[in-house]
């Protein structure tokens, strides 16, 4: 079954880059920057392109994490190939949503073998994709053919990267990705660089899990650490810290309206996120949605 969360996501991904599909075709490019060592992260430049991309690029292989979506494929392959002719021998699914995962078949017809949590391949097999006959569930040439329960090491490219679990995050599929040479961090979304996050309660996320999360990730990083986040340019401990620092205080001061009996609405309506509306809030999650969720989640 799909849940609401999921289905709102693909919604907000139509029309990011579905109206028109010229737009996504024509404007929409991603470009690669090198963090370390034969790692680079692909970034969309010109509108919407889901979630950002890592490739360790190495005489072992290429090392993908995350996909994007269907209709940016041809983009993104194009940016690939300016990093490198070999083929991606290895997909890193950091979570389930369809920005980060879109085009997991395709590259899975290509050979490539996919890898995630166990949760993220059991959440992916109840989810409807868009198909040449309408709605489908996810093909078996999508799902992640390695999965682990709490981590999972390579040995590649001159590089040993943990693969890794944090609980009840983003979602209870999460995985985080940690090249410990080139001190690279990949957070996947349990970071939205310098945005309020979305937290997906109904996919086995909370915000008590994301803040715990997050402070594990500042507790790993040091001050040289490059971090990729999910969304956003990349990061440094110190945006670790100001975002669960932020969301800590959320927390608080939902929490005091709610403790007083205040209902779901009556909170959102005395605005206790106000003084965060500037900075963090953004097109998906404003500072009503974050209370609502902030709210949810207690």
């Amino acid at each position: 079954m799909v849940k609401t969360v999921q289905r709102l996501v693909v919604i907000l991904i139509s029309f990011a880059v579905l109206l028109p599909r010229a737009f996504a075709d024509d404007e929409i490019t991603f470009k690669s920057t090198e963090v370390g060592k034969g790692i680079y992260m692909l970034e969309g430049v010109g509108g919407f392109a889901g979630g950002n991309i890592a490739l360790s690029v190495g005489e072992d292989g290429v090392v993908m994490i995350d996909d994007s979506m269907p209709p940016l494929l041809d983009n993104l392959k194009t940016a690939i190939s300016t990093v490198t002719q070999r083929p991606i021998t290895f997909l890193i699914n950091t979570h389930l949503h369809q920005d980060h995962t879109g085009n997991n078949v395709s590259f899975g017809e290509d050979g490539t073998h996919i890898i995630g949590h166990e949760k993220l391949r059991e959440r992916l097999k109840e989810t409807e994709i868009e198909g040449p006959e309408g709605k489908m569930p996810v093909p078996k040439k999508g799902l992640p053919v390695i999965t682990f329960e709490k981590e999972i090491t390579f040995y590649l490219n001159g590089e040993k990267a943990r693969v890794f679990h944090l609980e009840s995050a983003h979602t209870d599929g999460d995985a985080v990705i940690y090249f410990e040479k080139s001190d690279v961090l990949h957070t996947g979304d349990i970071l939205f660089n310098g945005l309020f996050p979305f937290i997906d309660l109904e996919n086995g996320g909370s915000v008590q899990g994301y803040i715990a999360a997050q402070q594990k990730l500042y507790e790993l990083a040091n001050d040289k650490t490059v971090i990729i986040p999910g969304h956003g340019p990349v990061a440094t401990k110190a945006d670790l810290k100001a975002e669960f620092e932020m969301l800590e205080d959320a927390m608080k001061r939902v929490a005091k309206l709610k403790k007083k009996g205040m209902s779901e609405d009556e909170v959102v309506a005395k605005n206790p996120l106000k003084k965060y509306d500037e900075d963090w809030s953004w097109g998906f999650i404003n500072t009503e949605k974050m209370t609502r969720t902030v709210y949810q989640s207690i």
